[in-house]
Order: structure tokens, then sequence, then C-alpha cells
């Protein structure tokens, strides 16, 4: 059972950790990114054990947000690291859509993402990139060796979905708020230092502190000691370009 309690006060939008999902457009989805760290911001040690640095009820949050979108998008490096099944099993719901940002075709055919229980699988690589059976695929031209977040989002808006959870890796969740493109980011802090290991976020560097994101935040303490920050950053989401803009590749 998952338990939050509140350190804000009563007259502040932010009232729940879940409250609001609002539902976006084809055109700009609702997104939100979670990331699970130390108090130190790490995510994982130098050996890559990450297993879980969160506790039970961080897990459970996790499956709760799973249960309130459309699809929940990982990157290549952590089907590879972890072979997560990406379905909501500690609480009720259904299981959303299950998205694999795989530029180079590294997923393997034995991944439990590609799972067939019922629920749609896409794998959004690069145009000519081999693509594992059992996902559909959507090819998108990469610039320098990276498929751009916001054609991502253009193109599974495209396909009907309106909100998207974007939970790892780092890097992937990086680029999305690099790209100004993440509305709600949960960063759940365990009582744990690692001292050492992979950090949480990996932001393009800022000069001053006062390019330094400050959204409006809330926080939330869990049943096993952990601390959840409920951070708004829609006020910095930038507007996506209409759907008419999709390349060909895209649609």
């Amino acid at each position: 059972m998952l338990v939050y309690v509140w350190n804000g006060t009563a007259d502040e939008t932010l009232s729940h950790p879940f409250d609001p999902f609002p539902c976006g457009t084809a055109e700009q989805p609702f997104v939100i990114a979670q990331l699970g760290q130390s108090l130190d911001g790490r995510i994982a040690t130098p050996t890559g054990d990450s297993k879980y640095i969160n506790g039970g009820a961080a897990l459970d949050h996790l499956h709760a947000i799973r249960a309130r979108v459309d699809a929940v998008l990982v990157g290549i490096g952590t089907v590879v690291a972890d072979d997560p099944l990406l379905t909501v099993r500690r609480v009720p719901g259904r299981s959303p859509a299950r998205v694999i940002l795989d530029p180079s075709g590294r997923l393997p055919c034995d991944a439990r993402v590609l799972a067939d229980d019922g629920v749609p699988r896409i794998v959004i690589t690069r145009p000519g990139a081999p693509v594992a059976q059992g996902a559909d695929c959507i090819a998108i031209e990469a610039d320098g060796g990276v498929i751009p977040p916001r054609a991502i989002l253009r193109a599974l808006g495209a396909c009907g979905f309106r909100r998207i959870l974007v939970e790892g890796g780092a890097r992937t969740i990086s680029a999305f708020m690099d790209a100004g493109l993440v509305d709600r980011l949960h960063v759940l802090v365990a009582p744990l230092i690692l001292g050492s290991g992979r950090n949480g976020l990996d932001l393009a560097p800022i000069g001053p502190l006062s390019q330094a994101l400050r959204p409006r935040a809330r926080a939330h303490l869990l049943a096993d000691g952990n601390v959840l920050f409920d951070c708004d950053l829609s006020a910095g989401r930038l507007p996506s370009e209409p759907l008419s803009a999709l390349a060909p590749w895209e649609a």
C-alpha cells in the first residue's frame, strides 16, 4: 500500500503526486519522468549495481505511475542492463504500451519487454537498423547518432499516446529534459550514500546559477523512508511542432 506524507501547505497547486496527470494532445503529449537515486545523486554503483537503491514503496510508486500513463519509454541501455518487464504488477491497473529507444538495433530478441501479453510493443530506431521480432517499428532519422526527443514525441503522439512516462535511463531522461519536453519529474531519494557511481542526471552545463532549473516542487515521505520530490517543469515546457511538420518517415 502506498502511503504519502506531505510536507507542504494546503493551498499549493501540486496537491498529490498523481494530481494532476493531464491528458496531452497528439501534438504535445504529457510527459512525466521518474528517477530513483541515493542521497548523493547516484543511480548505481561504479560496477552498475542498482537493484534496488530505492525500497519497496518507491517501486510501488513507479508501478502506480505506469498504471496512469499510455506508454512507458526506456532507452536500450536500461533494457540491456536490467531486462525490465515494464508492466504494472505491484498496484492495481493496466500495463501501458512499452516503447524502447534503440537507435542501433541492440535489442535482444529474448528481452522481457517483448513478451506477447497483449500490450503494444514499439521499437524506435533509425532507418535500416535491425529490429527484434515481436515489436512494431518506428524509424526516425538520427541527428549525429541521436534520435531527437521531439521527433520521438511527435511519432508517439501520432500513435495516440497522450501520457508518456520516460522511465530511464539517466541519459534518456536527461535528453528529454535538455530538450525542454518534460512536464513533471518525480525524483525518489533513498536514505543511502554511495559516494561514487553513476549520476542520476547529466544535463547540458550551465554558466551562472540563475540558469538552473527551479521547478515548483513538493516533498512526500514514503513508508520505507524514501522521499519523493514531485517537480513541476511545465512552465519551461517548449511547444511541439504541429503534426503537419512530420516527415514522411515519421508518420
